[in-house]
């Protein structure tokens, strides 16, 4: 679905933006409405939960399956591909939502990414991640202060026309 915004065209199938939520003492998330909603647009009632960079990788179900074919057509070929599925798809767990639009988070995912009370949501166009909000703060921090110093990163970034 997309949606005229001023002229402009927006996506309205995707996750964006960063909202901070607090984890509940039995490790429910809430998801935000704006989230649910691209996960109903999917017909998911559900994600996929995974590890990396010290924090969570949300998918929905109908996006986690493409995702678990590209990684073992890679692994088909790289040693450490087959590690990195291991690693990816083997901590992987499935959260259904509640009637209250949460979904638990199992312990080991919790300990990995150090969620214990605040937490941030930020969508990243196909799925979302949940940060330790301090850890978010800081890897927001790094960007600013380290790598947007960096000439490479600057032209990266040039080169989307931004």
């Amino acid at each position: 679905m997309k949606v005229d915004i001023n002229g402009g065209c927006i996506s309205m199938d995707r996750f964006r933006g960063a909202s901070d939520h607090t984890i509940d003492e039995k490790g429910r998330v809430i998801i935000p409405v704006r989230f649910r909603q691209v996960l109903d647009k999917l017909g998911d009632d559900g994600v996929v939960v995974s590890r990396m960079d010290k924090t969570l990788f949300v998918y929905p179900y109908s996006r986690w399956s493409e995702i678990e074919e590209k990684i073992n057509a890679q692994a088909e070929k790289s040693e450490y591909m087959r590690r990195f599925r291991r690693f990816f798809i083997g901590n992987a767990a499935e959260c259904p939502w509640d009637k209250q639009g949460r979904v638990l988070i199992p312990p080991e995912l919790r300990n990995y990414a150090a969620l214990e009370k605040d937490i941030t949501l930020v969508g990243v166009t196909d799925h979302f991640e949940i940060w330790n909000r301090e850890k978010w703060k800081n890897e927001n921090a790094m960007m600013e202060d380290e790598d947007m110093k960096k000439e490479e990163v600057r032209n990266e970034i040039a080169k989307l026309g931004l």
